[in-house]
């Protein structure tokens, strides 16, 4: 799949864009703060309804604004989508093929997307809730049963956490929700762990790829273990979470551990190999999406070459099959890539105008 045209009006500092990609690689190219970035979040924001920088929506209007529009146009082997997103003094509209659309299982997975930025290290360095957000979200682009368990288990768990904030919790009401939250959780933990192992596969391949050293793995680290009732461990912990007044146990604690030569990478790993795991960990969401869709999703790289040293940017072009469309920023006005030979379509934006050089 490729995105073939996206429109931007008062998003960030862009005011009124047109941008209209190649299906291979595009480099957007300009200094800080001109808009680069802004480009490709419209793009997320577009396909998924969320931005990487923020989870304040109206942080995204141009500033003195208070509403912006997203209009992108993608082709899959499937035909056309067309999406509409529209946000005016906080109410979000969102429209697929003209359609309104009132549920985010009704956007995701209509165009994959895959995005990589600088501060995606931490899903290496960070802590675990980074990487059950990326979990999360790359599940659910492309296994629409695992996005419906996870907002179930997610209402559940509000339900039970307001329960146990009561002045006198009951505890019959607590074991209703007990049982909803074992129910979807055991859905997720299953479609993690499948998802968790065959990524790490893929992701071994493309960090060999980018380092050419040391081995990579990932391992699933549910907090309760497969093999373990998750109403058992609710139940054995209720007294605890009425004291602490929030639910202490289950999939909303789930972590996933990052390995280079078998140990934390987190810990153990320098800067190069911290940056180049979060780079494999994303190529193989690439691969493994193709897998489970029958297509490749878009690829977004913002400022990824500035994160890695030449022979580590040039490992991981090479990396990126030719059949992806690829949307990557740089701040390296010059083309010492040789990206123009190379057959990519080159960008250059300045003050949020975007023109094709």
């Amino acid at each position: 799949m490729y995105v073939q045209r996206v429109e931007c009006r008062l998003f960030r500092c862009l005011e009124n864009v047109i941008f209209e990609p190649e299906p291979a690689l595009n480099i957007i190219r300009g200094g800080n703060a001109q808009g680069k970035t802004s480009l490709l979040e419209a793009v997320l924001f577009a396909a998924t309804s969320k931005s990487h920088r923020t989870n304040v929506e109206s942080e995204l209007p141009q500033y003195g604004a208070d509403q912006f529009q997203l209009r992108l146009r993608a082709q899959r082997d499937t035909g056309a989508v067309d999406i509409e997103s529209r946000w005016f003094r906080g109410t979000k509209r969102i429209k697929v093929n003209g359609v309104p659309q009132t549920r985010l299982s009704d956007l995701l997975g209509r165009v994959n997307v895959v995005f990589f930025s600088p501060e995606d290290v931490d899903l290496v360095r960070g802590g675990a809730a980074q990487r059950r957000r990326f979990l999360d979200m790359a599940i659910s682009q492309v296994q629409p049963p695992y996005l419906a368990a996870l907002q179930m288990y997610r209402q559940a768990l509000r339900q039970r956490n307001e329960l146990l904030r009561a002045a006198q919790p009951d505890h019959d009401h607590i074991a209703v929700w007990d049982a909803q939250l074992a129910q979807y959780g055991a859905v997720m933990t299953a479609q993690r762990a499948a998802f968790i192992a065959a990524l790490s596969d893929h992701a071994a391949r493309a960090y060999t790829q980018i380092a050419g050293a040391e081995p990579l793995a990932l391992e699933y680290a549910p907090d309760v273990r497969m093999d373990e009732s998750l109403a058992a461990v609710l139940e054995r912990s209720r007294t605890s979470d009425i004291k602490r007044r929030v639910t202490q146990r289950g999939p909303h604690r789930d972590d996933f551990a990052v390995l280079v030569d078998a140990r934390p990478a987190r810990s153990h790993a320098s800067q190069g190999q911290q940056k180049s795991a979060a780079l494999a960990i994303k190529l193989a969401e690439l691969a493994l999406a193709r897998e489970r869709v029958g297509e490749y999703p878009v690829l977004m790289l913002d400022e990824v070459l500035a994160e890695l040293d030449a022979q580590r940017a040039r490992r991981l072009l090479d990396a990126i099959d030719p059949q992806v469309q690829c949307l990557m920023t740089t701040t390296e006005l010059e083309d010492r890539h040789g990206f123009r030979d190379a057959g990519s379509a080159l960008f250059r934006i300045e003050r949020g105008r975007l023109e094709k050089d």
